[in-house]
């Protein structure tokens, strides 16, 4: 068998089709771009969301009876399932350090005012548990849970109940 070159760089040789090293470095080269370009889009959605999300945790929620009630009912229906699982402490609320005044650094640093960064529904959370859950024995505390190239990322707020 004999290979046969037609105009578009291709050879065919039996029932198998081959492209040049050219074609192939260039096919390459495009899925490359499209990959990336599929990355950027992914990132860019992303950042939207996360732009939505911090809008949307940012603006406090009216506080009434019944959002207190359910708030109550998720949270003690939560405590009680990790601690049938032997735990001592479970996560209350994740959210972005955008929505601490200070990026986290509070939080980053365990500075005792680390509340008083707290914006939007984050600082509603620390208050239900200040009024709420504290005098009934139960901890808090906040971490940075996620560190994105190396700086801090979300941050994590932790119901503990160990003595």
């Amino acid at each position: 068998m004999t290979a046969q070159t037609s105009t578009s760089n291709t050879a065919s040789l039996g029932d198998e089709s081959f492209m040049s090293a050219a074609d192939l470095r260039s096919y390459m080269t495009e899925m490359t771009m499209a990959n990336v370009s599929q990355e950027l889009q992914a990132m860019d959605r992303a950042e939207k969301a996360r732009a939505e999300l911090v809008k949307s945790m940012g603006a406090p929620l009216a506080v009434t009876p019944e959002v207190i009630a359910g708030v109550r009912k998720r949270v003690m229906s939560s405590i009680r399932t990790a601690a049938q699982r032997g735990e001592t402490e479970i996560m209350v609320m994740r959210f972005p350090n955008m929505l601490c005044s200070d990026k986290g650094r509070a939080i980053n640093n365990s500075e005792e005012g680390w509340p008083e960064s707290l914006t939007g529904r984050p600082r509603q959370a620390f208050e239900f548990w200040r009024d709420e859950l504290r005098p009934q024995g139960y901890g808090l505390k906040a971490m940075i849970i996620e560190w994105p190239g190396g700086l801090p990322g979300d941050v994590g707020l932790f119901l503990t109940w160990k003595k």
